[in-house]
């Protein structure tokens, strides 16, 4: 009855696991100059907004009430225990004092490097520390454009927004001239040793990080065109980032083979069992947005209930997995109300339901219909999303069970019918998922 082992790792110099696989839950946080227009982080590409177009937003990013202490405060409310923040998201602007660029946070009218201290408060609230880097950087002069790319001719904007069109690398090839003709001129080779000279700046001049989130390899978008491992140098750069930091946390999504990272990422979907890669469970982490953005989007209606966001979180430890959550801060560097809302969702059913979440894992055993397990050691948890009027089966469970309780208050739960069944409270318990909380008998077989 032991819960499903941690997967074996086949890498030569793997990161540091053992806690990520503990702490569970962790919060993404999208922001940048996107955060001023409010419509999304990919407003550059399905805008087809130019360098000069977005400009405007470098000219004015101000934010006056960010106050990284409060976020920190936050997060550790809700029940985080690791930050992933967008160090550098696709429009290639840095939330740091990078030396490579020009385009960063040092130089907006808020004068600040964002990052440090950021890390600062966070790690005084006893959180873990990552950064997410983007692949893409469509500001850099050397960054080729493709059909991700805002000065791309629209091709991206139609893919993003599903039209369904068929795309093809005559599609390509009928970009405007000025912009086959920019290509000419861009060497990624350049830039890929300027994302490596970035990266070691992130990771020798903020302390211990622990993931390294990159994001993220194409080499074919739609039929076009895309970048991949040759484009990124992906090897020296996974090399280099083992060589500064042997302990980090590196994602799966530099195009290289899939024994070559620690955690892998599917983003925007609840999988269904423990993730695999040909065949091999492997370490995994789902990446999910409150509404449908990942940066500050004002007029977005999509917003997940409060019911659906811990069932989410329930859902992916029971297959064995992370979740990251993400936060899209405004331009004046809040939390708006309905993520502080989202937040307050996880934390108040976090506090009395933690145990059934943090160090938790997916068990061997088929959960009742309607419900999920997790389970740490002999400690079996039953997460009811739909509650029965009654008696509630145990299935492969009966039998094996010596006591149970409500873990939201430690009111007994009576087992009933020789120990194959749960007799339940007629009244479901006030919480957004209530959990039976079962001790395994020892000499169980």
């Amino acid at each position: 009855m032991a819960a499903v082992p941690a997967p074996e790792r086949g890498l030569t110099m793997p990161g540091d696991t053992s806690w990520f696989m503990r702490d569970r839950f962790g919060m993404f946080i999208h922001w940048g100059l996107y955060a001023l227009p409010a419509r999304g982080e990919w407003v550059r590409t399905t805008e087809g907004l130019s360098d000069v177009d977005y400009q405007r937003y470098f000219d004015r990013f101000d934010p006056d009430l960010y106050d990284p202490a409060q976020w920190a405060a936050n997060a550790r409310a809700a029940g985080v225990r690791y930050v992933v923040i967008t160090a550098k998201h696709h429009d290639g602007f840095c939330l740091w004092d990078s030396a490579q660029t020009d385009f960063k946070s040092t130089n907006t009218p808020c004068r600040e490097d964002l990052l440090r201290s950021f890390v600062d408060a966070f790690r005084a609230e006893g959180l873990r520390v990552g950064f997410y880097y983007s692949l893409l950087d469509w500001h850099h002069p050397d960054f080729p454009v493709d059909a991700y790319h805002p000065l791309g001719g629209g091709v991206a904007k139609r893919m993003i927004e599903g039209m369904g069109e068929e795309f093809s690398f005559e599609t390509l090839a009928a970009l405007p001239e000025d912009i086959r003709k920019r290509n000419e001129d861009r060497d990624i080779r350049v830039y890929a040793a300027y994302v490596r000279a970035q990266v070691r700046e992130l990771l020798t001049g903020y302390g211990r990080i622990d993931v390294m989130w990159f994001d993220f390899s194409y080499p074919g978008a739609g039929g076009l065109p895309g970048k991949g491992k040759d484009d990124w140098e992906s090897a020296r750069l996974l090399e280099l980032t083992r060589e500064l930091a042997p302990h980090v946390i590196v994602n799966d999504r530099l195009d290289l083979p899939a024994d070559h990272a620690d955690v892998h990422t599917p983003e925007q979907v609840v999988p269904k069992e423990w993730v695999r890669v040909d065949g091999t469970p492997v370490v995994w982490e789902a990446c999910h947005t409150f509404s449908g953005s990942w940066g500050y989007h004002r007029d977005e209606a999509s917003w997940k209930s409060p019911q659906q966001l811990v069932r989410l979180l329930v859902e992916t430890v029971a297959c064995g997995g992370n979740l990251l959550m993400n936060v899209g801060p405004t331009g004046r560097g809040t939390f708006d109300r309905r993520a502080l809302d989202a937040l307050a969702c996880y934390g108040d059913w976090l506090r009395l339901h933690g145990r059934a979440i943090y160090d938790c894992t997916a068990s061997e055993l088929t959960p009742p219909a309607d419900c999920r397990y997790t389970q740490r050691g002999d400690r079996l948890y039953l997460h009811v999303f739909a509650w029965p009027c009654g008696e509630l089966s145990l299935g492969e469970a009966a039998g094996r069970v010596a006591y149970a309780q409500l873990l939201d208050d430690a009111s007994e739960v009576p087992l009933v019918d020789s120990g194959r069944a749960l007799k339940l409270p007629v009244r479901r318990p006030d919480v957004l998922v209530p959990v039976v909380e079962l001790f395994l008998r020892t000499d169980a077989p």
